[in-house]
């Protein structure tokens, strides 16, 4: 029995949202990021998959409108003052790049055989990086805040300037045959064009700000989302009714609210709508790549994935030789930007369009930069084996040799800080040991004397005076390493006394094993701290709040005491070395029971 259409709409759209939340969490897991997963389930979905979608040109119809608001968005972050800051690199850097693998590329399309404008459209898709991608693996890597991070990221800003201009040039350099936007006077359509962005500067500049002061002051939010999405499509609708692409309206009003006392109320008024119609729109993606052209055609789409991305790769490369980056830097960089992008599928679809190429060709095309991005996580992997760790900066850095502190700390971070002002506070000599230079460094700025070694080496352990030492704090955050240290210190130097740092119950237990002289989980005392201020601001008084915290305090350590004594772990590793998963809180799970009637024994 055949469900009535609305029936099936509903089974669409079940299906379509089914596929992106099964997908792209999965993708994200191995690491792969969320565009892909949704490209993946697009493709499951779609007629050359499963088959529940025959026609993906009805949904892409629909989610261009997230490749619009994506340009919006884009436009608001695209404030004059961080343009300026950033010039250098943006306009310095992201041209040079953008020019020079545009060249190489449409250089490797015309040794293809394709025309020259098709040519130079599949290289400059292919110029324009995953803005998706590389930002979340420069997330993951903690390096978009840094000197580096901060270059990739003004060349993707670069970029996603580049497709407005890129977007026009299709209709430029569509054939006689291809597909216009409109007929008639190229002079008068010009001059609609130019009349159409004046209109949309002038809305800008006198209307807009004037118009969401007096939403605001409505306090309706359900109106201001209205208004967002009014300003997006019909800023898009102004641009279409000029010749021009929806895409470039949407960026100018985001450039000219981007200065706007609403910009961050616009921003999340649209990003509900822009992550939903973009995550569309890769869907519709995935739905079009043609597999039977790729199992036809697959050597041919494995040469062009291999071709393109080495020679945009050289090309990123040399770009950053020549502009002084190091080997390190400019290897990563190629690394990252070696693929193409989400605004390929979007250039690739307006040269289709505009008959530049045919649908044999673009589809080819779209295939080779989904490739691709699939590659570029094990391209950044790869760069482990071809680039050798770099070696920490030891500039205003002492190593450690002939120590000779009463006190030996190891680890100089949030724990080790602390602890060392108590030990300061009493005039002893204290020797502190760290393997962060940066931190060393601005130890010393705050007077602070601070010595890299390692202490899980015994022979750096020696020369920091560890064997005549009164004590030695060992104050790491890695359980791992902490292990390792007990027992190097128990062997080497079993007069010493050791306390140390540990990550929880477990870990504390594993040290009480070891016969350290102390230990404290590192997160008890502050915990019982954090408690007793709760029950003060419940109206607790003072002293009976005090009075519960020491309770908790005695009967936790009451515990902890029989089960050393009684060995109530014995029965499972207490080493975390020799767990199967890190000590980040996930590796073992408390038994339900137990949690029912006593606190966590992992805590």
């Amino acid at each position: 029995m055949s469900l009535p259409s609305e029936g099936n709409q509903l089974v669409n759209v079940v299906v379509l949202l089914g596929a992106a939340v099964v997908a792209v969490p999965l993708f994200k897991r191995l690491g792969l990021g969320s565009v892909l997963g949704y490209l993946a389930a697009g493709l499951a979905i779609g007629p050359f998959g499963m088959g529940f979608f025959s026609d993906p040109k009805s949904i892409l119809h629909v989610a261009e409108l997230g490749v619009v608001m994506f340009l919006f968005i884009i436009g608001l972050e695209m404030q004059p003052s961080r343009l300026w800051k950033l010039r250098g690199e943006i306009f310095g850097l992201g041209v040079a790049q953008v020019l020079a693998c545009g060249a190489l590329l449409t250089g490797v399309g015309l040794l293809a055989g394709l025309s020259g404008p098709a040519a130079f459209m599949a290289a400059m898709g292919f110029v324009l990086s995953s803005t998706a991608i590389v930002m979340q693996i420069l997330a993951e890597r903690g390096e978009a805040a840094s000197g580096q991070g901060q270059r990739i990221v003004s060349i993707l800003l670069l970029e996603d300037l580049a497709i407005v201009p890129l977007l026009a040039l299709a209709s430029l350099l569509a054939p006689a045959g291809g597909v216009q936007h409109g007929d008639g006077d190229p002079w008068l359509q010009a001059a609609i064009a130019v009349g159409c962005i004046l209109a949309l500067l002038a809305a800008g500049r006198w209307l807009l700000n004037p118009l969401f002061r007096l939403l605001a002051a409505a306090h309706a939010r359900e109106v201001m989302t209205a208004a967002a999405l009014l300003v997006v499509l019909g800023a898009a609708l102004l641009m279409e009714l000029g010749g021009l692409s929806m895409a470039m309206g949407a960026f100018l009003a985001g450039v000219l609210l981007s200065e706007s006392t609403f910009r961050h109320q616009l921003e999340a008024e649209v990003e509900p709508f822009r992550g939903i119609l973009l995550g569309l729109f890769f869907l519709g993606v995935g739905m079009s790549l043609d597999l039977s052209a790729v199992v036809r055609e697959w050597p041919l789409i494995l040469a062009a994935v291999i071709v393109f991305m080495l020679v945009k790769s050289a090309g990123v490369y040399v770009v950053a030789r020549a502009l002084r980056a190091t080997h390190a830097e400019a290897m990563t960089r190629a690394a990252l930007l070696a693929q193409g992008g989400e605004f390929a599928f979007v250039l690739y679809g307006a040269a289709a369009a505009a008959g530049i190429f045919d649908a044999h060709t673009g589809a080819v095309l779209t295939a080779v930069v989904i490739i691709s991005m699939a590659f570029t996580p094990l391209c950044v992997l790869a760069l482990r084996w071809l680039l050798p760790k770099p070696a920490p900066s030891m500039e205003d850095v002492d190593v450690a040799k002939d120590l000779d502190g009463c006190v030996l700390i190891v680890g100089f971070g949030r724990f080790g800080q602390i602890v060392t002002q108590a030990m300061l506070a009493r005039d002893l000599k204290v020797s502190i040991l760290d393997t962060d230079t940066d931190a060393i460094r601005a130890a010393a700025k705050w007077g602070v004397k601070v010595y890299y070694g390692d202490g899980t080496r015994v022979d750096m352990l020696r020369t920091a005076g560890a064997e005549n030492a009164c004590v030695i704090l060992i104050c790491i955050d890695n359980p791992v390493s902490v292990n390792h240290m007990v027992k190097l210190v128990k062997a080497e130097f079993p007069l010493v006394k050791v306390a140390v740092r540990a990550y929880d119950r477990i870990h504390s237990l594993a040290l009480a094993k070891e016969g350290v002289d102390y230990q404290v989980r590192e997160t008890l005392e502050s915990a019982l701290a954090f408690g007793e201020a709760a029950l003060r601001v419940v109206g607790v008084p003072a002293d009976e709040a005090a009075e519960v915290a020491q309770d908790v305090r005695k009967r936790d350590t009451e515990r902890f005491e029989l089960e050393v004594a009684g060995g109530l772990f014995a029965g499972r590793s207490l080493l975390y070395g020799n767990m199967s998963s890190a000590p980040d809180g996930k590796n073992d799970k408390p038994d339900r029971e137990a949690t029912e009637t006593a606190p966590s024994p992992l805590a």
